[in-house]
């Protein structure tokens, strides 16, 4: 079984891997020895989760190792998390500048994923202009000109986009729905009731195929959530009758959430449909007519109107405008559906078009597109129709930070227009896809004016002994810039070395706790970061640092809401190297109450915990769990034990090397302050830390 395979494959990277780290020193030999292995393993299984382990390893084992580290960057960007692909293609480059001719456009690529869109500019430019220099070249490994200047043009558009943020509320569904794998594809009913969407999670979470597809991850299976009381319920695998032991996958609900289209493997790719008969029975999967399903090509997505005429899908069959093109069929007298017909070339453009959603007005459509404006991959757009010309509007893009330099498709509207929902891959993500909410207009507890600034993240980074005293928000007014909206809070934040008290170049973050936006960054100067925000009312932050050896940084900051005077914050973080006996509460990792379970929202620190631990491949630390004093000893001890065993674990899964890691639970052991009170005592003594070790 190809699990048990990456399993021991796992463990065999940490004993021979564990070696190299302790002694800090490089091992050109054994990072040969990972080369090929890496190189085996993409030449015959493909699982690129398990070829990048090998590659990073060789890299970190011969950092002067070229083709190592080309491999490193090169396979990340075929990942999730693409813009960590940076560090490896511009130490190979240094390394050897001609060792791929397209490297250029590789580093403009990551940067790009980064939204680092000056960076991807200056890289992409480099690039043309080695294009202009080598007209004669014509290697496997070119990129095209019409390529490179596609991605300039996305560059220039996300910069644009940056700069003009739509006012979004975009937040994780939660762990009713969400897993530490693959979640996508969510389709509501028209009241939100009914969630279904597709998962890759594992049998132990209800799949029902034990085994892995070829990518090292398990089949796709269809699973639905009921909301009861206003909240998502645990989703259930929708059942055998649907879901097969291999890839299954939903695409769209009807209006009134009878039937779900789904899609299957058969004719190439095809759509399918199923009837729900009662509140969980559905009926055997049947596919639609050769109208809507072509022979050899690929239909894989689907829309239908809400009067139930008219389907929307995406397809690649021959005679579009480019590679997948949107199509639409309605239905006769007799209630069949008639012959396809191409949206258009308005919609349609010669690269691809999918994820196709017509409103409920009948009239608005919401699809995806590699070609219009977009800003890379897939972006979300907008189109309408206009019935007294036939024609359907320019399409518009959705905007930031809805869309962004990776695929951005398969986005669902509610019935009033208001919320939507689409898979995405974000910093507090749970795990690789998941499924998020959309409030178009900020968050339904929040009036948020239109973002006035630019990037984001999280949470403490000083001892909690001095968090009262040393980060007490500084507050200046001045009584000039009034406006009817209220004048702008400027939020200035410096960050030191915590040893030194000097000012370190720091890459600072800011994000609302409400709306999960990044706010970006007006300016930089001097060490210090300033954010401009203007909000109707105080608004809860999360504000963080991080620079390469440090431990990073977050802290919870509250924005008092915009006035007739321009307010003034100032803000310092304190970042410490990772030196032996160093300590780091990870306040925001929180846990179900008596459980070792975590919540929603506690992905984002445990997210930077796997990006420190990958950025210090050399460093180990001792995972801690403490408890209050709430509770018989015994049972706060099992459940410190427990929460911190959690952590290892999730570590783990994110490719972190189980022998770097240490979980200890002390119990009620070791407060940090008394267990009287609740708020300044027993809830800040509930805590997971990391201790770095020898």
């Amino acid at each position: 079984m190809i699990y048990k395979f990456r399993f021991f494959a796992v463990i065999l990277i940490s004993i021979l891997f564990a070696s190299q780290v302790k002694a800090q020193e490089p091992n050109p030999e054994l990072a040969n020895d990972f080369l090929e292995m890496a190189d085996e393993v993409m030449s015959s299984t493909k699982v690129l989760t398990l070829a990048l382990e090998y590659y990073k390893v060789a890299a970190e084992g011969d950092p002067n190792n070229v083709k190592a580290n080309y491999l490193a960057g090169d396979t990340y960007l075929q990942t999730t998390e693409k813009s960590k692909a940076t560090q490896y293609l511009l130490r190979a480059y240094q390394l050897d500048s001609d060792y791929k001719f397209d490297m250029l456009y590789k580093i403009g690529q990551a940067y790009q994923y980064g939204y680092e869109f000056d960076n991807a500019i200056e890289y992409y430019r480099k690039y043309k202009q080695k294009l202009e220099s080598n007209t004669g070249y014509s290697g496997s490994d070119k990129t095209p000109m019409s390529f490179v200047e596609r991605r300039i043009e996305e560059c220039i558009t996300g910069k644009n986009l940056m700069e003009d943020p739509v006012n979004y509320s975009i937040t994780n569904v939660g762990t009713a729905i969400n897993s530490e794998l693959w979640d996508y594809a969510p389709v509501v009913n028209s009241d939100q009731t009914v969630m279904i969407f597709t998962s890759r999670r594992g049998p132990n979470e209800g799949n029902l195929n034990e085994n892995v597809f070829e990518d090292n991850f398990f089949y796709e299976d269809i699973f639905i959530s009921k909301k009861s009381g206003g909240k998502w319920q645990a989703a259930e695998n929708i059942g055998p009758v649907v879901n097969t032991k291999y890839h299954d996958s939903n695409l769209g609900f009807s209006p009134d959430g009878k039937t779900l289209y789904i899609y299957s493997d058969e004719g190439n790719g095809d759509i399918y449909f199923t009837n729900n008969l009662s509140e969980d029975t559905w009926s055997e999967p049947v596919s639609l007519s050769d109208n809507i399903n072509s022979s050899g090509y690929n239909e894989k997505s689907v829309s239908q109107s809400a009067d139930g005429n008219t389907l929307f899908f995406a397809s690649n069959r021959p005679g579009g405008f480019g590679g997948f093109d949107i199509y639409f069929s309605t239905k006769n007298r007799k209630g069949e559906w008639g012959a396809s017909k191409n949206l258009g070339k308005v919609i349609n453009t010669e690269g691809d078009e999918d994820g196709p959603f017509i409103q409920f007005d009948g009239k608005t459509l919401y699809f995806s597109s590699t070609a219009h404006n977009g800003m890379g991959g897939f972006d979300i757009f907008k189109s309408e129709y206009d019935s007294a010309s036939n024609e359907w509007s320019i399409p518009e893009n959705m905007g930031y930070p809805l869309n962004s330099p990776d695929d951005d498709i398969y986005f669902v509207m509610t019935k009033d227009g208001k919320t939507g929902y689409y898979a995405t891959v974000r910093e507090e993500g749970m795990g690789y896809n998941d499924i998020y909410k959309v409030t178009i207009g900020g968050s339904e507890d929040n009036t948020n004016k239109k973002i006035a600034s630019k990037e984001a993240n999280v949470d403490e980074g000083e001892d909690e002994s001095k968090r009262e005293l040393e980060n007490v928000n500084v507050v200046e007014s001045k009584e000039d810039e009034k406006s009817d909206t209220g004048a702008p809070v400027k939020l200035l934040v410096r960050v030191l070395d915590a040893k030194t008290n000097k000012v370190i170049d720091a890459t600072v973050k800011l994000k609302g706790q409400a709306d999960n936006i990044n706010v970006p960054t007006d300016s930089k100067e001097n060490g210090v970061s300033t954010y401009v925000v203007i909000r109707e009312q105080a608004t809860e932050f999360m504000l963080s640092a991080e620079m390469p050896g440090y431990i990073f940084a977050n802290k919870r900051i509250t924005i008092p809401a915009s006035s007739g005077e321009e307010q003034t914050i100032r803000q310092t973080l304190s970042l410490s190297k990772p030196e032996v006996g160093t300590s780091k509460t990870l306040r925001n990792i929180f846990f179900e109450f008596g459980k070792a379970t975590f919540t929603s929202a506690s992905y984002e620190e445990l997210n930077k915990m796997v990006s420190f631990m990958e950025a210090n491949s050399g460093v180990n630390v001792e995972i801690a769990g403490h408890t209050d004093n709430i509770g018989s000893d015994a049972v706060n001890k099992k459940l410190s034990q427990l929460r911190a065993n959690k952590v290892v674990e999730y570590l783990t899964g994110k490719g972190i090397d189980r022998r770097r890691l240490n979980a200890v639970g002390y119990g009620e052991e070791r407060p940090i302050v008394s267990n009287d009170d609740e708020v300044m005592g027993r809830e800040i003594n509930r805590r997971v830390e990391f201790i770095v070790k020898e």
